[in-house]
């Protein structure tokens, strides 16, 4: 259940409704609007009933829920979620969120490298792979904590926030410690203990919606994040499995629209993943624009034929910086802006 203050509503009438929430044994989320406040009632496994709260002043209605992810619903948060990250740029607000870099991190010259280059072309943030969740146990698995001093190091002498995967509760302290930005992979997806760590860590997490999820999943597994307490969940598109191998992924931009019909969080597009073709990257990094994304996420390295890692699916810096070219023309038709560093 939702209950929406009256504007005027005082501070001891919103502590009233959150009193008795309390004494009902649920909790409370108080969510301050520009307009009016509202509070989220949690922790019931029914319906709530709304007669619990008419002796209460300043509430203006009781509101039902009808999505099982309560805090991820545009029903209980009707304003877009907008996340700050350093440097300048959000994610969620008129700002297109630009993340690049290689898939793993190979060496501290590459990711300095890429790293300059990336931000050069327009990026804000540097997205590199320290621990990497291969499907055969024989592949490049990253170069782990030395790779993370190298992705602070580039954030250092660039300005660009870092983003990278974390695998496993054991680890969500240590990446913690170097990233700006905790990336859950579609693999992680379910991974519920893993999405409570990063969640009561506080920092943005940037979740990638399973290959087999559907919506409501995706956002089932962002409100594991949300009851941490954690506001701060980005997520992210990044393909599904199709019927046709022409390619690896299909690239679902209609759940761009779907996610911002049926919640505030903001979603960005993954069209390195979710073409596994480097020559499809561009083409769906501007449709994913011209769909809504609020944010691209895209593998750039400087030799893509010799990358460790997802190679086929990696553009050149060149490129990068084309594709950053139309996607701003694009995203000024729409009445937003690609985000740029400070």
């Amino acid at each position: 259940m939702l209950l929406v203050m009256e504007r005027d509503a005082t501070a001891a009438q919103v502590e009233a409704a959150v009193r008795r929430i309390g004494e009902m044994g649920l909790e409370a989320r108080v969510l301050a609007g520009p307009v009016r406040t509202t509070i989220a009632v949690l922790g019931s496994s029914g319906s709530v009933d709304a007669a619990r709260f008419a002796d209460l002043a300043g509430i203006r209605e009781a509101v039902p829920v009808s999505e099982p992810y309560r805090q991820a619903s545009r029903e209980v948060h009707p304003e877009n979620t907008v996340i700050a990250l350093p440097g300048g740029a959000s994610v969620g607000g008129d700002e297109v969120v630009v993340m690049a870099g290689p898939c793993a991190v190979e060496s501290e010259a590459l990711i300095l490298e890429t790293a300059r280059l990336v931000r050069d072309a327009g990026a804000t943030v540097l997205r590199g792979g320290a621990f990497k969740p291969r499907t055969s146990p024989y592949s490049f698995q990253g170069l782990g904590e030395p790779a993370l001093h190298w992705l602070a190091r580039a954030r250092a002498e660039t300005g660009l926030a870092v983003a990278t995967e974390v695998l496993e509760v054991e680890s969500v302290e240590l990446v913690a410690r170097y990233a700006d930005i905790l990336q859950v992979g579609a693999r992680n997806m379910q991974n519920f203990p893993l999405l409570r760590a990063v969640g009561r860590t506080g920092k943005p997490v940037l979740l990638k919606r399973g290959y087999a999820a559907t919506v409501t999943e995706l956002l089932l597994a962002a409100e594991y994040v949300l009851a941490e307490g954690n506001p701060h969940v980005i997520l992210c598109e990044r393909g599904v499995r199709g019927f046709d191998g022409a390619s690896r992924f299909l690239l679902d931009l209609n759940a761009i629209s779907q996610v911002h019909r049926l919640s505030h969080l903001p979603i960005i597009a993954d069209p390195s993943h979710g073409t596994g073709q480097r020559s499809a990257v561009p083409a769906m990094a501007r449709a994913a624009v011209a769909a809504g994304a609020d944010g691209l996420l895209v593998e750039v390295h400087p030799a893509p034929e010799r990358a460790l890692s997802d190679g086929l699916q990696t553009i050149t810096p060149a490129k990068f910086s084309e594709m950053m070219r139309q996607c701003r023309a694009i995203a000024k038709v729409i009445g937003r802006r690609i985000a740029e560093g400070q």
